[in-house]
């Protein structure tokens, strides 16, 4: 080992090198450099790249995808032990320098000259904030040049407590921890204004290494660094000596718990938007994340339909509700089964069923629209269609009857002899122009007519919904908003309601609805029937009982109910259980609508 130089060296030497800092950094930091420096005000709209927040329709966050998946402490909201313990840990000059210390590094420099390593940093905060959302971490003289200029141009354009914020909100602090509310929540499971002393100082110490000095990870090590930080703080003033010894003295306490919101409070919903998101975005756009996704859904909705399902499907029996706005095409609610932590199947838009007497809806929206008139009288008698001899219910028939008593009473006859009457194409082109039959196309068979196709609860809520809009379709859609890191709408649902197709005539929407009325006043929907409000519906049983349906609708919300089994197991029950759940649900959420009426009959 060679002799260490005299002391009054090394401070020479360091004087010198401050000097030739101070005179690079003002060469580098000339307008004509400032100009090619990124705009400083993504500071403040800054969300880690990859993150994807999930509002609910009142902006309450459902769920926050990617690596920042938690939340920040609002402007002015920082609690001032927690800006005191940042200050004293990493950046004592931090209010007296303008974005670099140049007498910080020279200490730090003879420092680290002295002991032959690299004890001590020099960045500043405003440095390390530069470096966080505008710079990569790789050791480089260019990226060190680029961080100080930055740094400067932060410090011109935002005050001090602005910049200590953003620090503090975004600064990695272990164990998948980003900001200090991050941390306070993994680490000891409460938001930061209830924080002690000792566990501000214990984050406040992470910076460094966080993952090394994280107390998840090394408990002694964390400690060590508290104990650090903390007499910092006293030097500086921002504690009496008695909260040192006491805190110094306090055990390490920790009480960790999962990231807040990476948990979703509406998995069935959330679950499948992720799913949808490369239709709606980029791939660039989902890489670089900070986006803010207000979604249609109504959590309020969502609770109550969720424990409604749940209280009335007994054992293994499962169900699906969705309800739609018909006005906007938004879904207000997805529920995809009881329990999500037992079952990630979703049977709201992966589970297609065979949708029973729901499908008439299309054979008689044709027919009205070919001039027939719900007076017209159909004889409902036993009847073959080339081999095929359908059954109504029960085995009774009726015989003479308006096409409006056949659809009330769900007649397979009748629906059958319409569907022959005015063709498989419009009858096919009708539900497709409604968002049915798509994904599984519809074949030419006559069992199609009663429902002997498979389709998602979505899509025929979706195509109920279009004829509540007065036959106005709007494709179901889960967002309202997306905004990307800058604030700027990259997506709007008022996009999605110009795409809007008129499938139906008003005339012809809003006869079919009386008729979808009486289905429920007179007919199989009687249990969804309300004292208060018109409800317009219509019920579905699929063949061998398999399926339960009940879709119905109020002016402002159309709702649909499907209740069975996965392995296609026959239910003890009728279509009236559906059609039950689904006036609980509504009667739930009933004070959040006026009561409106659907438009006369035609």
């Amino acid at each position: 080992m060679g002799r260490k130089l005299p002391a009054f060296l090394f401070i020479a030497f360091g004087s010198l090198t401050i000097g030739s800092l101070i005179a690079i950094t003002e060469r580098f930091a000339t307008d004509s450099i400032d100009s090619l420096l990124p705009n400083p005000s993504k500071i403040t709209s800054y969300s880690r790249p990859g993150t994807i927040t999930l509002l609910a329709s009142n902006e309450e966050i459902i769920q926050k995808l990617g690596p920042n998946t938690r939340h920040k402490i609002r402007p002015g909201g920082m609690p001032r032990l927690i800006e005191q313990a940042f200050v004293a840990a990493e950046d004592r000059r931090f209010y007296e320098h303008k974005g670099v210390d140049f007498w910080g590094i020279g200490r730090a420099l003879i420092t680290n000259i002295r002991q032959q390593r690299v004890a001590e940093g020099a960045s500043t905060i405003t440095q390390q904030l530069a470096r966080i959302i505008f710079l990569t971490q790789e050791r480089t003289y260019t990226r060190k040049l680029k961080e100080i200029a930055l740094a400067y141009k932060l410090e011109r354009h935002f005050s001090k407590k602005t910049i200590l914020e953003q620090y503090i909100n975004n600064v990695y602090l272990g164990s998948s921890a980003y900001g200090v509310a991050d941390a306070a929540w993994i680490y000891f499971s409460k938001s930061p204004d209830l924080l002690t002393l000792e566990e501000v100082a214990l984050i406040a110490g992470l910076t460094p290494a966080p993952s090394l000095y994280s107390p998840l990870v090394n408990s002694d090590l964390a400690i060590k660094r508290r104990a650090i930080v903390l007499k910092k703080m006293h030097l500086q003033g921002f504690i009496s000596n008695s909260e040192l010894m006491t805190s110094l003295r306090s055990p390490l306490s920790l009480k960790p718990a999962y990231p807040k919101y990476s948990k979703s409070t509406a998995p069935f919903f959330t679950s499948w938007v992720e799913q949808k998101l490369p239709y709606f975005l980029s791939k660039e756009q989902l890489e670089v994340g900070g986006l803010q996704i207000k979604t249609s859904l109504n959590l309020n909705w969502q609770s109550k339909a969720k424990s409604i399902l749940r209280n009335q499907s007994p054992g293994e029996r499962e169900g699906a509700i969705v309800s739609i706005e018909p006005s906007t095409g938004l879904i207000r609610v997805l529920v995809g089964g009881k329990d999500f932590s037992s079952n990630q199947f979703n049977r709201a838009t992966q589970a297609y069923r065979s949708p029973g007497s729901t499908f008439k809806v299309f054979p008689y929206a044709v027919a009205i629209n070919e001039g027939f008139k719900p007076e017209d009288l159909m004889f409902d008698t036993p009847r073959c269609w080339y081999g095929y001899c359908p059954k109504n219910f029960g085995g009774k028939y009726y015989g003479e009857v308006s096409l409006s008593e056949a659809f009330s009473k769900s007649l397979n006859t009748i629906a059958i002899d319409l569907l022959a009457k005015v063709g498989f194409k419009k009858v096919i082109a009708m539900a497709n122009q409604l968002g049915v039959g798509n994904e599984a196309k519809l074949g030419h068979y006559y069992p199609l007519a009663i429902g002997a196709y498979e389709e998602t609860v979505l899509n025929m809520t979706g195509a109920y919904a279009g004829i509540n809009n007065r036959g106005l379709y709007i494709e179901p859609s889960p967002f309202e908003e997306i905004r990307g890191p800058d604030n700027s709408i990259i997506w709007s649902n008022e996009i999605n309601k110009k795409r809007s197709k008129r499938v139906l005539s008003k005339r012809v929407a809003d006869t079919i609805n009386w008729m979808l009325r009486r289905v429920v006043s007179e007919g199989t929907g009687v249990a969804a029937s309300l004292k208060t409000r018109q409800v317009a519906g219509k019920t579905g049983t699929s063949e061998g009982n398999r399926d339960l349906w009940f879709i119905g609708s109020i002016p402002q919300l159309t709702t649909g109910v499907w209740l069975g089994y996965d392995n296609n197991k026959e239910i003890k029950s009728s279509s009236g259980e559906a059609a039950l759940i689904w006036k609980q649900f509504i009667e739930g959420i009933d004070d959040d609508f006026e009561p409106l009426k659907f438009p006369r009959k035609p």
